[in-house]
């Protein structure tokens, strides 16, 4: 898993694909590629369509590498963003059975899957290791804390902040295409 990265480090490396580095894009695939494509993988459950949505998502950073704007995250959130909508599009393409409601649906429960695989791998180790004995080893809070070797006042903590971590993913949808129904992700438009 690719670490967090500095913003002195994001910015560098938006500069060196505006410049055309070719070699920046291969540093960026090599730390985020497993990432991008393990998200489009959670969207789509069809590697493929992961292996080509990847491609399109670091086509368009070497493509459009002034898209991301440091004010509003990191460069690795905004690379998990564009891949989480670039997946949800394609995955609105393939779902041309049903209602455009069943259609959203679809979309808006594996993004939120895929967002909550994303804030899970980044959270801290310590917030992570205790959601991990809470509700996939079954463990109580008290089991918990005396496993992890802290008090029961800072398991506590620990498993409610990672909550509300999670909550997150699904209470963050996807902003709106223009012109195209709620929850739909926008257009990235690519240079042609």
């Amino acid at each position: 898993m690719a670490q967090d990265t500095p913003p002195r480090w994001d910015r560098k490396m938006q500069q060196r694909l505006a410049r055309g580095e070719a070699a920046a894009l291969g540093e960026l695939y090599d730390r985020f590629a497993a990432m991008v494509h393990g998200l489009a993988h959670r969207v789509l459950d069809d590697e493929p369509a992961a292996d080509r949505t990847t491609r399109e998502v670091f086509l368009n950073l070497w493509e459009n590498p002034g898209e991301w704007n440091p004010q509003e995250g990191s460069l690795r959130s905004w690379i998990a963003t564009v891949t989480q909508r670039l997946a949800a599009d394609m995955l609105r393409e393939r779902q041309r059975d049903g209602t455009p409601e069943q259609i959203e649906e679809k979309v808006r429960t594996a993004s939120a899957a895929a967002r909550a695989d994303y804030i899970v791998n980044c959270m801290p180790a310590s917030l992570r290791a205790a959601l991990e004995f809470a509700y996939f080893q079954r463990r109580d809070y008290r089991q918990t804390a005396e496993r992890l070797g802290v008090t029961e006042d800072e398991a506590r903590r620990r498993l409610r902040l990672g909550l509300q971590l999670l909550s997150s993913a699904a209470a963050r949808s996807l902003p709106a295409r223009p012109g195209g129904p709620p929850g739909a992700a926008p257009d990235l438009g690519r240079a042609g």
